[in-house]
């Protein structure tokens, strides 16, 4: 039998499905409770992927198909033993990790944009992160308060 027609079980083979660490933020993994539940939610998820993958026959299909859930796996796991669960925003009206904050632009758009941690971010459904340009010019700043942003103006109108 021809080899062409063998399935391999080589080093080049894995090395193939080994799949780069997804990066990992510098700054320090701040979290809002549901973040830290969403992060816990994804190890989970990533820890069955992996068990599935591991009952494949099929040495090169297994690496294959758990190559992603591997990569997920390290770094969720790294994201759950990292995490600073921070507590609520106080309610004096300043701008705080967790704040609701509306702010209107100069160019007549208001938007109003939850500040929590990195992994939980994403400005579709209303949440940045902490460490973004916009979350860190408003931080320490309270309603009525200008901000300046890329030569732009930023009037905070609520925070909750």
């Amino acid at each position: 039998m021809s080899v062409a027609f063998t399935k391999e079980d080589s080093a080049e083979t894995a090395a193939e499905t080994v799949l780069p660490d997804r990066v990992i933020s510098p700054q320090p993994n701040l979290v809002t409770q549901s973040g830290l539940q969403a992060l816990e939610e994804q190890l989970r998820l990533a820890r069955e992927a992996c068990e599935a993958a591991n009952a494949i026959e099929d040495i090169n299909e297994r690496r294959r198909i758990s190559a992603n859930s591997l990569r997920d796996l390290r770094y969720f796991s790294e994201r759950v033993r990292t995490a600073q669960l921070m507590p609520d925003p106080p309610a004096d009206g300043v701008v705080a990790f967790g704040s609701l904050v509306t702010f209107s632009r100069d160019d007549g758009r208001t938007q109003r944009f939850r500040i929590v941690g990195e992994d939980e971010a994403d400005p579709a459904a209303g949440t940045m992160s902490y460490v973004s340009p916009v979350a860190r010019v408003l931080m320490g700043k309270a309603a009525g308060d200008l901000v300046s942003l890329g030569g732009r103006e930023i009037e905070i109108v609520d925070v909750a």
